[in-house]
């Protein structure tokens, strides 16, 4: 079954890519490093003690203006102690969109990603995971864009410490853009990037969770609210701060709310 899933997602995204490639775009993408508060991930607090974490490569390709990326994320704790949950991950996608005259206009993402621990055996925590997301840019008034992601997880081995941890996350969400007019002649309007996720786990995650017992409710977990914007410092350089706030709703995936802040510096090439 976790077999057959790769090969159809390896199958799906590079299908489209070849006809693609004869448009000889250009390869361009975006390196990010990034400081976190806290490392939180989807609804769980990855580092105990809410220790801030520190990602020094975030690198994402375009593959050619095919559709096409591939993601490259590196992240471990900003103190000691966390050293075997360093992280190394990668993921290959595809982003299109259909319907582009109607109002039900819809973009979709299709993505496989596998999440990588260097420090430990890859049947203790490595794990691979499937999404789609949609979304759609026309559908509401004044700019607010509505979307859903679902995410099929699994470990990586069939021998994983988690082997019962594979299952399903559904995340409805809504997304607005807000234009704040220039402060000063220095500073021009800047776009405050808007967010709310309402997350349902459907018995995902167990080596995150908080408890001793390694599982997971099949509930409504958590809902994050976000906003972010970009500072252009020129050269194709930005400083990007973030400010979210985690409303925990299930117990066994976070036993509090959450407040962090992230700060990035982000080149574009």
């Amino acid at each position: 079954m976790k077999k057959n899933a790769i090969l159809l997602t390896v199958v799906i995204l590079f299908s489209v890519g070849p006809p693609a490639l004869a448009q000889q775009g250009d390869l361009s993408g975006t390196y990010e490093l990034t400081y976190m508060s806290r490392y939180i991930w989807r609804g769980f607090d990855v580092y105990e003690d809410n220790h801030s974490a520190i990602q020094p490569l975030s690198l994402d390709l375009n593959l050619f203006d095919t559709g096409l990326g591939l993601k490259i994320f590196w992240s471990r704790a900003w103190s000691a102690g966390h050293e075997n949950t360093e992280e190394m991950d990668v993921a290959l996608y595809y982003d299109n969109d259909i319907y582009e005259d109607e109002v039900y206009a819809t973009n979709y993402r299709l993505a496989w990603g596998y999440y990588g621990y260097p420090d430990e055996p890859r049947s203790v925590r490595d794990f691979q995971e499937f999404l789609v997301s949609l979304s759609w840019p026309k559908l509401c008034p004044a700019g607010v864009v509505p979307s859903y992601t679902v995410v099929a997880m699994w470990p990586s081995e069939g021998d994983s410490t988690y082997n019962e941890n594979g299952g399903l996350l559904h995340i409805f969400g809504i997304g607005y853009d807000l234009t704040v007019p220039e402060l000063t002649p220095e500073i021009s309007e800047q776009v405050v990037h808007l967010s709310a996720d309402l997350v349902y786990n459907d018995g995902v995650g167990a080596s995150y969770a908080p408890g001793e017992n390694g599982s997971v409710d099949h509930d409504w977990s958590h809902f994050v609210f976000g906003a972010s914007t970009d500072f252009d410092l020129g050269n194709n350089l930005a400083f990007c701060p973030g400010l979210y706030y985690q409303a925990s709703m299930d117990d066994s995936v976070n036993e509090h709310d959450e407040t962090w802040v992230s700060l990035s510096l982000k080149y574009k090439f």
